[in-house]
């Protein structure tokens, strides 16, 4: 019997679990996975705010609490038997012979309208058939797509029709990129044609003026549902804020429970049996100290509640709610919040450029089928000259530091390499480049640089990591690395600098990976580039599993700051 149900008195009933925390943790996760969409997602806030989650390792054994994980929150959202329905049959085994002639043996999940029996309503649940129904088809597209197949979860990049736009010439699915410095989202199609011997894109374009077109014809689509949406998000904001606290009453009532259990069964043993009270009283002490813990960390949860929205806040909303564009642009709105809600309303958005006049057409297609079209032109291209590429100028950034012109050239020239015109490198070639993109030329160093160079086996070794941390490390842009040429070794500089990121003990306002990606509510690799970028500061931890540590500041704009 899964978590949160037990049998009854008659035979074959099916009832809710007698412990009220139980069913409300359950209960709590089908609200949740409403509200954000994701088991991932749950996840990470039952991490978030410490809850534990309830487990037991076989159907007779008593429930234990733990932290939660992401396989138990999945299987919790896809058994059917929190819907209400008794199930049999949704697996197979198989026994099959591999290419060498084995005999394996193997298991097949298979859909659910080939299950051997399904029986819909036939004990209570958490939730009906239809919302476990709906609940599937939105983890179904949470999975990673198939190639020209829509689905996959929100991320929180800037291009807001990422898994809805669709190529309008061959019907694709467009892929999102970003480009430039302020890494502007645009679109492309994977089909490739070919013209004049080479593979061209059948669709590739910006995505700023076709995000900005959806977003309005999506704002004037919405506007006349702006003052119940307000009244309704009050209502969620407001609840959402006493979710988790009460939670926390249900593990305190559990704990003192437990205390209270232990302190009776210290006092019913026979003073004379001192082994057995003196085991006895180091359980009553250890439930003592859970009790406290859990009174301590309630209190600090009340603490750190948000404070209720005040007369004045309300009254801010409620102006807000007709101007959903101040909404949509606010600060605290993130992109991913935005692409939900375009998901909850547009189904498809097929896309179809024409380039010689410079226009889009949009065909904005919305669930239940209702057909938008839209417009607009696109900004004029302006073809670019004649440019060397940009890989060998980034190889030209690197040789500079080390040789001059003329070796420079040689090394291109062994490489293939070819000017913009198609010529073989000279002297001339590379000074000219070099000049051109301000790449200081070579200087014979005066003094000696400080840190002398090692292999990646030797600055492993020095540092007292492994190899593969060191790789790991260089890929990830934590730590520098000089190279003479693309495949040749890596070399790392033994520099003060580098020996002080590598620590016995980070600092406290240091975290691990994943609670900066919790902290941050951006992905790992968006950690990454910001460490790369310099704007996140990191060190490794030489003891301990979890090594990578990442300085964070809290710094999160107030969605009524600017509004007077």
């Amino acid at each position: 019997m899964p978590v949160g149900f037990v049998w009854g008195e008659q035979d074959g009933e099916i009832c809710f679990h007698p412990d009220e925390s139980v069913v409300s943790i359950i209960r709590t996760v089908f609200s949740k996975f409403t509200e954000f969409g994701s088991a991932r997602k749950v996840w990470l806030w039952l991490r978030s705010e410490g809850l534990l989650f309830p487990m037991r390792a076989t159907m007779k054994s008593e429930i234990r609490w733990a932290v939660p994980t992401y396989t138990g929150i999945h299987n919790v959202l896809t058994n059917p038997v929190y819907a209400g329905a008794y199930a049999y049959g949704k697996c197979r085994h198989e026994r099959y012979i591999d290419e060498q002639g084995t005999p394996r043996k193997r298991t097949r999940h298979l859909p659910m309208d080939e299950w051997s029996v399904l029986l819909v309503e036939h004990h209570p649940g958490f939730i009906d058939w239809a919302t476990f129904q709906a609940n599937q088809a939105r983890i179904d597209t949470n999975i990673h797509p198939q190639p020209h197949q829509a689905g996959g979860a929100v991320r929180e990049g800037a291009a807001l029709l990422q898994g809805l736009a669709t190529c309008g010439k061959c019907g694709r699915r467009l892929h999102t990129h970003y480009t430039g410095r302020t890494a502007s989202p645009g679109y492309h199609c994977s089909g490739k044609d070919i013209v004049e011997g080479r593979g061209m894109f059948c669709l590739t374009v910006g995505g700023m003026q076709i995000d900005q077109a959806v977003a309005d014809a999506f704002l004037k689509a919405v506007t006349p549902a702006a003052i119940e949406a307000t009244q309704l998000a009050m209502q969620q904001l407001e609840a959402d804020q006493d979710a988790a606290l009460g939670q926390w009453r249900l593990a305190l009532e559990r704990a003192r429970y437990e205390a209270e259990r232990a302190e009776r069964q210290y006092r019913a043993v026979e003073p004379e049996n001192r082994l057995v009270a003196r085991g006895l009283e180091t359980e009553w002490e250890k439930r003592l100290h859970n009790l406290a813990a859990a009174e301590a960390e309630l209190m600090r949860r009340v603490q750190q509640k948000p404070c209720a929205l005040t007369q004045e806040s309300k009254s801010k909303l409620r102006a807000l709610g007709p101007d959903l564009r101040r909404v949509w642009a606010a600060p605290t709105t993130t992109d991913r919040d935005r692409k939900e809600l375009l998901r909850a309303l547009l189904e498809e958005v097929i896309v179809t450029v024409d380039r010689p006049a410079q226009s889009a057409h949009l065909t904005l297609r919305w669930h239940g089928g209702t057909i938008t079209e839209v417009d607009l032109s696109l900004p004029r291209f302006q073809p670019r000259g004649v440019r060397t590429d940009e890989d060998t100028v980034s190889l030209l950034r690197r040789l500079a530091v080390l040789y001059s012109d003329d070796v420079i050239a040689g090394i291109l020239n062994r490489q293939g390499r070819k000017t913009a015109t198609g010529e073989r490198f000279t002297a001339v070639h590379v000074g000219g480049l070099r000049r051109y993109r301000n790449i200081p030329r070579f200087q014979s160093p005066t003094e000696k640089p400080t840190g002398e160079l090692a292999s990646i086996r030797q600055a492993a070794k020095i540092l007292g990591i492994n190899t593969s941390t060191m790789h790991r490390w260089l890929n990830d842009g934590f730590i520098a690395g000089e190279q003479v040429t693309p495949g040749a070794p890596w070399q790392i500089r033994m520099t003060d600098e580098l020996r002080a990121l590598f620590v016995e003990e980070a600092p406290p306002e240091y975290l691990p990976m994943l609670e900066t990606t919790l902290k941050l509510d951006v992905s790992r690799q968006t950690v990454l580039q910001r460490v790369k970028r310099g704007e996140l500061e990191a060190v490794l931890v030489t003891r301990g599993r979890r090594k990578g540590r990442i300085k964070v500041i809290d710094n999160h704009p107030c969605l009524f700051d600017g509004i007077s």
